[in-house]
């Protein structure tokens, strides 16, 4: 196997960036992360990820990454999920089920429009959204 250059290194690094940040311009209009850590999964994680997956092959939406990572730990408000957009703070959602996923994923995500009912607070700040 050949040695990468420094500068195939540098076009992969800004190739993955480009998925990974939607908020600083990347390819997807969205990025939305299930946190389905133990407690997650337990509380429904699965069944938000999996209605989520669904709408988006329903709705051929391929520019809206989704993800999962582990415990946001925040254990009591599960499952939830982060959306992050272009040019806007991450807004995290929580006590999650299938419909308010896909709920969140027409409002928020392709109307722009946060859902606040289930709304826990933008970026890293807890707030009225």
């Amino acid at each position: 196997m050949p040695k990468l250059t420094i500068d195939e290194l540098a076009k992969m690094r800004d190739r993955t960036r480009r998925t990974m940040v939607p908020r600083e311009g990347g390819e997807f209009r969205a990025k939305i992360n299930v946190h389905m850590g133990t407690c997650g999964i337990a509380a429904g994680a699965r069944g938000v990820m999996t209605a989520l997956l669904e709408e988006v092959e329903k709705r051929s939406l391929q520019d809206v990454l989704l993800t999962s990572s582990g415990c946001a730990g925040l254990c009591s408000r599960e499952p939830m999920m982060t959306v992050e957009m272009a040019g806007r703070a991450p807004v995290k959602y929580v006590n999650l089920d299938p419909a308010k996923a896909r709920e969140v994923l027409d409002k928020h995500v392709l109307r722009g429009t946060v859902v606040r009912e289930y709304a826990l607070g933008v970026g890293s700040e807890k707030t009225d959204v």
